[in-house]
């Protein structure tokens, strides 16, 4: 595994539990507004992190923490992705996964075995508007619509959510994303925080008011929507 970050106490990545969150090399994405810049764009300036001892700190830590959330980058790039979830079950953990849902049959693999405990995939915008909000000049997006659906028939607890960013989204586009993701258990919605780690400068915010109003036109297709990040 390219673990090349280790957050080892957190309360907000995994809904109610106390827990760990490795952080993972690369991203076949490049959202402007993403904060983690080094992940991204190369990894050749960061210190890598032995699986040994990542696993070393779990077992130690056992009892203490009861999830662990798996993030980057984008995971399910890593080609022993399957393997390192199943040492951290074995150890005794929940496992939460982060993904941008870009590799539909890792993410499928992974729930049929029974490894994740708990999904969060991102959606970046419309469907229409996809390649541009993730730095490509052109986005098949097949594979990340055949995620959505894999989530949607799945028993395990998931969430939908989107960073949303003035210069990226759009009013109307809530109502084609709510569409999309008709009958998911959940969906949030993000504020954007400005961080001198992001890919690239220059974004904002919306208001509360305004992603208040963004949330209701969602929940006309999900019934449970919420903000983050919102003071």
């Amino acid at each position: 595994m390219q673990i090349y970050g280790l957050n080892k106490t957190t309360l907000l990545d995994f809904p109610e539990h106390v827990a760990a969150t490795i952080f993972t090399g690369g991203c076949n994405f490049c959202c402007p507004f993403c904060h983690n810049r080094d992940l991204v764009l190369g990894t050749a300036g960061l210190v890598k992190i032995p699986e040994a001892e990542v696993l070393a700190f779990l077992k130690k830590r056992k009892g203490i923490l009861t999830g662990v959330c798996i993030t980057g980058g984008e995971p399910t790039m890593q080609p022993d992705l399957s393997a390192f979830v199943g040492k951290i079950k074995e150890i005794g953990y929940l496992v939460k996964l982060d993904t941008n849902g870009c590799r539909p049959k890792v993410l499928k693999d992974l729930l049929d075995s029974g490894a994740l405990d708990y999904v969060a995939m991102d959606i970046k915008n419309t469907k229409e508007r996809y390649a541009m909000t993730v730095g490509r000049e052109a986005l098949n997006i097949e594979g990340i619509e055949e995620s959505v659906e894999i989530l949607k028939k799945s028993s395990i607890a998931y969430e939908f959510r989107t960073t949303v960013v003035k210069e990226l989204h759009r009013k109307e586009d809530f109502a084609a994303i709510g569409e999309w993701l008709a009958g998911a258990k959940a969906y949030f919605l993000q504020a954007y925080q400005d961080n001198e780690n992001v890919i690239a400068g220059g974004f904002t915010a919306y208001s509360k008011e305004e992603m208040e109003e963004f949330a209701q036109i969602v929940r006309r297709n999900i019934a449970r929507v919420e903000l983050r990040g919102i003071d």
